[in-house]
C-alpha cells in the first residue's frame, strides 16, 4: 500500500514539475524597437508604440467623430500612420531643439525644415481621411487634436505643486 501511495506521489510531482517548466518556456522576452532617426524613418521602420498619452488621445478623437464601424477601422488605421511620422519629426525636432545641438543658422534651418515637413504630412493626411470621410469629419480630426493638447497641458499645469513654476530661460 506505501508503495502505491509512494508511486502516486511521484507521478504528481512529476507532472507538475513538467507543467511548471512548460509555462517558464512561454515567456516570450521583450523586443525593444530601434530609436527613430532621419535614416531608419525613410527606410520603412515603423515608429515606437504609442505611449498611454497617445492612446487617450486616439480614443478622444474617436469619440468625437463618432464614424461607423467600417469607416472607424480604416480611420484608426490611417491615424496611426499619420501620428508615427508625425512622431519622427517631432523627435527629430526636439533633438535639433536641444542644448546639444550647435546654434545657428544651421539649426534654425533644420527647424524650418521640420516644420515644412509636419505641415506636409497635415496636407498629405487631410486629403487621405477625406476619402474615409467627409470634409467635416476631418476638420474636428484636427480641431480635436488641439483641444486634448490643450486640455493636456492645463491639467499638467494644476498637478504641478503651487510653489515650482515653469523654468525660466537664462537671463531673464
Amino acid at each position: 500500500m506505501t508503495n502505491r501511495f509512494g508511486k502516486c506521489i511521484f507521478v504528481i510531482l512529476l507532472l507538475t514539475c513538467i507543467n511548471c517548466t512548460a509555462f517558464a518556456q512561454m515567456v516570450r522576452p521583450f523586443r525593444q524597437q530601434p530609436p527613430i532617426t532621419r535614416q531608419n524613418r525613410f527606410n520603412g521602420q515603423s515608429a515606437p508604440k504609442p505611449t498611454k498619452i497617445q492612446q487617450l488621445k486616439e480614443d478622444y478623437i474617436s469619440k468625437r467623430l463618432a464614424l461607423p464601424p467600417d469607416q472607424t477601422i480604416r480611420f484608426e488605421t490611417l491615424y496611426l500612420q499619420y501620428m508615427q511620422e508625425k512622431r519622427a519629426v517631432q523627435i527629430l525636432r526636439r533633438i535639433n531643439n536641444s542644448d546639444a545641438q550647435a546654434n545657428g543658422a544651421d539649426q534654425v534651418n533644420k527647424a524650418l525644415e521640420y516644420e515644412r515637413e509636419l505641415l506636409e504630412i497635415k496636407q498629405r493626411y487631410t486629403v487621405e481621411f477625406s476619402k474615409i470621410m467627409p470634409p467635416e469629419k476631418v476638420s474636428v480630426i484636427f480641431k480635436s487634436e488641439q483641444e486634448f493638447d490643450t486640455e493636456a497641458v492645463r491639467n499638467i499645469g494644476e498637478r504641478r505643486p503651487k510653489g515650482s513654476a515653469a523654468p525660466q530661460p537664462p537671463g531673464n
